[in-house]
């Protein structure tokens, strides 16, 4: 695909027009005679540019398929991306009135991330391929993100070394002390011709969800406090100090919500309380959720002013573009005006200085990830996952549950039985005899979902394994029937039919949970002899399920899950966590963790399916 070449400045105007999504649209991005700076004037257009949520990802490829990435909406990805959408508002604009943040989650996501953090750590002399292309872009200032801990502190540190510009964390507190351990902000300075210069305070704050999420890393070093209760101490603080005009980069997102319930006093998602409490703030980066908000306006209670706040998606798909129009009122810089848009990755060309500086990275990592970690002892494959227990599902629940329970100890539930649910996504999914690469464990688990624990009783098992019955057609007799006959039934939610994601297969850890899947009859009573430890299992029984958060936040309609107590969440990726694992073992071992604790039957015989 050919892309245009930035040369002059009505082709940039082209190239930003052709980029743009939503939120104040072309408008936003049409030069406004009367928010420029003028010897005499008394306007400036500020523009503030903002990435979130880049997860390691630099380049618009995908490790683990070993090709360009792509998605069913065809978005790219990465740093080199936003490049140059950054340089070309830069150019379109004039550099000395843009200011350019993230708002987190940085160093964690994509192989690339994890080889310099876990195969060629980061140290004086190996520099974070992140930190290149930041520093290469020029970035003004950096929220934290929760992901940021996940190596951490001394990744995290050596990494904010290797930074041109500051890392915000307003709320990452000393636990001791209760003072900042990283900048809670920074003032820049905006000269404009012929006036007083602008000064603008950057705050960054971070969930505080870090505190269950990677308590292993932070638990007695670093505490959190709740986004608005920390904005409320440090905006007055930055006003103080002659900030004309206050931007947070922010990593919670907008809709006030929490993943973890109420096991921490404050929300995890807080970026629309802060701009309704806080006073002062004229505009919010906004991060974590991984949503494409363009342009979102809220009235602040106690000033009655709008405060602008924009989310630009994730992984380097979108840039926000977020323009203030600054007035003097009796002498001081005001923002009278604020609008937001969207630029959108997939217009422009990889930047070729932050391609080309990251090459001998992006190699390393491609060696990596197509490079051998262990063995198999025999084929595993998804091709019959969907009506056989089979091994490449059983190795995903064995690696889920284990993590979960190592993660319950010295809690009250670690002698909580553990089961685990895992669907088998992909029927071409196989990892070989023989030499095991990267990506071909990567090939059985397919999406980037992260890991939870969550409490459910006897009943609430049966009623989610009746639930995932609903995947099989009803069919009379014991066949044999073909894979077809039986599997992706059509239902009033699922009027394509049941996709194979949304059948779960869910297995202890310990001992075996046992049962059958009667299909010859009526979805809501197909399960049947479900056994724990070979004991019928009780209404009242607890147990906890490992379960990825794509279901734990109601994916695929499940019952129980939204509402069931979360007991371990430490946002590891379950893809990661197979990884380590096979690396950690080095054999793969079927027989060793693979029996057929489920069946497909009709009445009490099993079924027959070629």
């Amino acid at each position: 695909m050919s892309h245009p070449v930035i040369r002059t400045s009505a082709s940039r105007r082209q190239l930003l027009a052709m980029t743009v999504i939503g939120g104040a649209g072309l408008a936003g991005l049409a030069t406004a005679p009367d928010a420029e700076a003028k010897p005499g004037g008394k306007g400036l257009r500020l523009t503030v540019l903002g990435t979130t949520d880049l997860h390691g990802n630099v380049y618009n490829w995908d490790y683990f398929k070993n090709a360009e990435y792509d998605d069913a909406k065809h978005n790219d990805v990465g740093a080199a991306k936003c490049a140059t959408l950054i340089k070309a508002v830069r150019a379109e604009r004039g550099a000395d009135t843009c200011i350019t943040l993230d708002a987190g989650d940085t160093i964690q996501g994509t192989p690339l991330a994890y080889y310099f953090a876990k195969i060629e750590p980061i140290s004086a002399t190996v520099k974070h391929p992140m930190a290149l292309a930041m520093n290469e872009i020029g970035y003004d200032a950096a929220a934290l993100g929760n992901h940021e801990f996940n190596y951490g502190l001394d990744i995290l540190r050596t990494f904010e070394s290797q930074l041109d510009h500051p890392l915000l964390g307003a709320n990452a507190l000393d636990w001791h002390s209760g003072k900042a351990v990283f900048p809670s902000y920074t003032l820049k300075t905006v000269k404009v011709p012929g006036h007083k210069p602008v000064t603008v305070g950057i705050v960054g704050l971070v969930t505080p969800g870090v505190a269950i999420w990677d308590k292993a890393n932070v638990d007695g070093k670093v505490k959190f406090n709740g986004i608005v209760e920390q904005a409320k101490i440090v905006v007055p603080e930055v006003k103080k100090r002659g900030a004309d005009v206050v931007v947070v980069s922010c990593h919670s997102g907008m809709d006030t919500s929490s993943s973890y319930g109420d096991s921490l006093p404050y929300p995890e998602n807080a970026s629309t309380l802060m701009a309704q409490q806080v006073p002062d703030i004229d505009a919010i980066l906004v991060g974590h959720a991984h949503q494409e908000i363009p342009q979102r306006y809220v009235t602040n209670d106690k000033t009655g002013k709008q405060v602008l706040l924009s989310e630009p998606l994730c992984w380097g798909e979108r840039v926000t573009v977020m323009d203030l129009g600054l007035e003097k009122v009796r002498g001081q810089w005001q923002v009278a005006s604020a609008t937001a848009t969207l630029l959108n990755s997939n217009t422009v060309p990889e930047d070729p200085a932050v391609a080309a500086l990251l090459r001998p990275q992006h190699q390393k990592v491609l060696s990596y990830v197509n490079g051998v970690i262990g063995t198999c002892t025999q084929e595993m494959t998804g091709a019959r996952a969907v009506v056989e227990d089979s091994a490449a599902v059983d190795l995903i629940n064995l690696v889920q549950a284990e993590a979960v329970k190592a993660g319950l100890a010295g809690t009250a539930d670690e002698k909580t039985p553990v089961l685990s649910i895992a669907a088998p996504f992909s029927r071409t999914a196989s990892i070989p005899k023989g030499d095991v690469t990267v990506r071909d464990v990567a090939g059985l688990y397919i999406y980037d979902n992260t890991l939870l624990g969550i409490k459910f009783t006897g009943a609430q098992v049966k009623a989610y394994l009746e639930t995932s019955a609903t995947y099989f057609k009803q069919v009379n007799g014991t066949g044999p029937f073909t894979i077809d006959q039986l599997t992706n039934a059509v239902t009033p939610t699922a009027p394509n039919g049941t996709p194979d994601y949304n059948y779960d297969v869910m297995g202890g850890l310990d001992a075996p949970l046992t049962y059958d899947i009667d299909v010859s009859v009526a979805p809501g009573s197909r399960i049947k002899n479900l056994a724990y430890a070979g004991k019928p299992v009780a209404d009242g029984d607890s147990f906890v399920i490992a379960i990825n958060n794509y279901r734990q936040s109601g994916g695929g309609g499940f019952p129980g899950v939204t509402t069931a107590p979360v007991v371990y969440n430490r946002q590891n990726e379950i893809r990661q966590l197979i990884i380590d694992w096979v690396t950690a073992n080095k054999v793969i071992d079927p027989p060793a963790f693979h029996t057929i604790d489920w069946r497909l039957v009709s009445g009490s015989t099993p079924i027959t399916v070629s």
